[in-house]
């Protein structure tokens, strides 16, 4: 009688050895492969990355499957770490970080490896390191894309503390020290594609507007209104390039910090609508227009 090949009974329909030993390397290609745009498709596709990448102080709280209660989304935990389960005497409140030591390629995928965990988490537990090695569910099957929230701006990180918090020293010294590194930040309350935030650094202030339009067609229709010389956001502004992070463009702007963050949003709307009339452009870019567009890129960062 002919010996049964080892292991045939346990391959894939159809497969041989190699060709499921292939699609097996390619599963795990996939599980490192960069998503182009994380958050695309998400109703807070623009906050997420302002507070993935440069928001130092806030947070919001939504609905996620499989968790009774809100969880809180962060910008940042104690010692930086990607979750953790209050105890049940200080309420048992489950909180995700968007900002921590460690980092995979995609930040919704870790950020979904840290809600799933969340999921089955004890009072007073944590998660250290949150990065995503694909047994995490998809963010989308937790996290609603729908989904909006109001976003609690702080300029200090007072929200950690719990009432044993308060009376502990060695936890009141940490806080202090962390709340020295926090920027003064604020969310600009305007009608505009995406989200702006205004964040003082010290010697001028900054408006960085996280805009939600594909990136090739968002850099024309800046050449086009820089070229105009229309690309500020009133006195005391001036256009200073744009970054790229998550498959978006990140117009920033250089600000009179003397002027709080409110006094921009007539500018930001102003610019909207200038943007909004350069994307429906067809015309090809005229020659100055085309040299703003080199100048935007020359200057041009990516930081993911």
């Amino acid at each position: 009688m002919a010996k049964k090949k080892k292991n045939q009974d346990n391959l894939p329909e159809g497969m041989s050895r190699r060709q499921a030993k292939l699609a097996a390397r390619a599963a795990e290609r996939a599980k490192l492969e960069k998503d182009p745009r994380p958050y695309g498709g998400y109703a807070m596709e623009a906050d997420l990355v302002a507070l993935q990448e440069f928001v130092p102080s806030a947070h919001f709280a939504a609905s996620v499957e499989g968790i009774p209660a809100p969880v809180h989304i962060v910008t940042v935990l104690p010692g930086a770490v990607a979750g953790l389960r209050r105890s049940a005497e200080d309420g048992g409140k489950c909180f995700a970080a968007l900002q921590t030591n460690n980092r995979g390629n995609n930040p919704n995928r870790d950020l979904a490896f840290t809600l799933n965990w969340l999921r089955s988490a004890e009072p007073g537990q944590s998660l250290d390191v949150g990065v995503a090695d694909g047994s995490e569910p998809q963010l989308r099957d937790l996290l609603p894309p729908e989904t909006t929230a109001e976003i609690a701006v702080a300029q200090d990180f007072n929200w950690w503390l719990t009432e044993a918090h308060r009376e502990n020293p060695q936890v009141l010294a940490t806080l202090n020290q962390a709340n020295e590194s926090v920027l003064p930040s604020e969310r600009v309350d305007a009608q505009i594609t995406g989200a702006a935030w205004w964040i003082d650094p010290g010697e001028r202030g900054h408006i960085r507007w996280v805009h939600t339009a594909e990136e090739g067609a968002l850099l024309d229709a800046l050449a086009r209104v820089h070229a105009a010389g229309k690309l500020h956001l009133g006195e005391g502004s001036k256009f200073a390039g744009v970054f790229r992070t998550h498959g978006i463009l990140v117009p920033v702007w250089d600000v009179d910090n003397t002027q709080p963050a409110h006094h921009w949003k007539a500018g930001l709307e102003t610019v909207e609508g200038l943007l909004a009339a350069a994307l429906e452009e067809e015309e090809q870019l005229t020659g100055e227009e085309h040299k703003a567009k080199q100048t935007i890129i020359s200057r041009e960062v990516t930081i993911r």
